[in-house]
């Protein structure tokens, strides 16, 4: 995108703050709202509030918006759609230089697939009301692209783990379940492979439209506990039995959907070559961090 570009990031959670302490190297002036900033951030990065469900906006950020080469949307949608473009979209729209908008969804689109493989031309069946305000957001975000020139990325991440968010640390603070149910799977990413895929949209060589961005090995969660207590020299947790173990009803659904989702397009489209293929790169590389 070349140099002196200016970044705006709706929405500063756990892969959008990994990406824009990796950005400040790539873009002059990063922007990043939350709900509620308690400092108003350093260096090349400046926080600004947003809450999509207060009319007023900040008009630093309006500011922000007309000045931004590309944005990186990572606020979830709620019942009344995309809260960036019901408060935003007009501004977006007309921003001159904004020719670039990445934005972070879930595989939890293509709902339950019984364990087949799928990748991005599966079936969407969102099984929640989550999941169908991402598909609706999807939609909205790739038809403004369409209508106004914008190159619009859609990434479908499956289960994020990283520094600070990963079996490791469940482990360390006896928190990890073993739960078995047979034949279930789920793909994982790590956050640094997300940042990298997000670079691959923003250097603009790919065409825009929806990459699933996932490893390469859906695995059994029981799997990956074991592998990384292994690293970490502890015994495992002992294995429970899914249908007898007590579980929130939100996470009694993730286990509802089973899949395996492929990223043929993710490295083959935007080019990107994971730093953690597998669970078992990504668990060893935190383990001994």
């Amino acid at each position: 995108m070349g140099n002196a570009v200016n970044l705006v990031i709706f929405g500063l959670g756990y892969s959008a703050s990994f990406y824009a302490a990796e950005a400040a190297r790539t873009f002059e002036r990063i922007t990043a709202t939350k709900r509620a900033p308690d400092v108003a951030g350093a260096g090349r990065l400046h926080l600004l509030p947003f809450d999509g469900g207060v009319e007023k906006i900040d008009p630093r950020l309006r500011a922000a918006v007309a000045e931004a080469d590309a944005a990186l949307v990572s606020a979830a949608p709620d019942a009344a759609g995309d809260p960036v473009l019901r408060r935003l979209s007009d501004e977006i729209a007309a921003a001159p230089k904004l020719k670039t908008i990445v934005y972070l969804s879930t595989i939890g689109v293509y709902g339950d697939h019984q364990g087949a493989w799928i990748d991005e031309t599966a079936p969407l069946r969102p099984a929640n009301e989550r999941t169908r305000w991402r598909v609706t957001a999807e939609n909205d975000w790739l038809a403004l692209g369409e209508r106004f020139g914008k190159q619009v990325y859609i990434l479908r991440l499956s289960g994020i783990y990283g520094p600070g968010r990963s079996v490791i640390e469940k482990l360390r603070d006896g928190t990890a379940k073993r739960l078995v149910k047979p034949g279930q799977v789920f793909n994982r990413i790590h956050v640094a492979d997300i940042g990298r895929a997000i670079d691959a949209c923003f250097a603009g060589a790919a065409a825009a439209g929806v990459y699933n961005v996932t490893d390469d090995e859906p695995a059994p969660p029981q799997d990956v506990v074991a592998y990384a207590a292994q690293a970490l020299g502890v015994a495992p947790p002992p294995e429970q039995d899914f249908a007898e173990a007590r579980l929130s009803p939100m996470a009694r659904s993730f286990y509802g959907e089973n899949k395996r989702v492929a990223n043929v397009r993710m490295k083959s489209g935007l080019g990107v070559a994971l730093a953690y293929p597998t669970y078992r790169e990504g668990v060893t590389a935190l383990a001994g961090a």
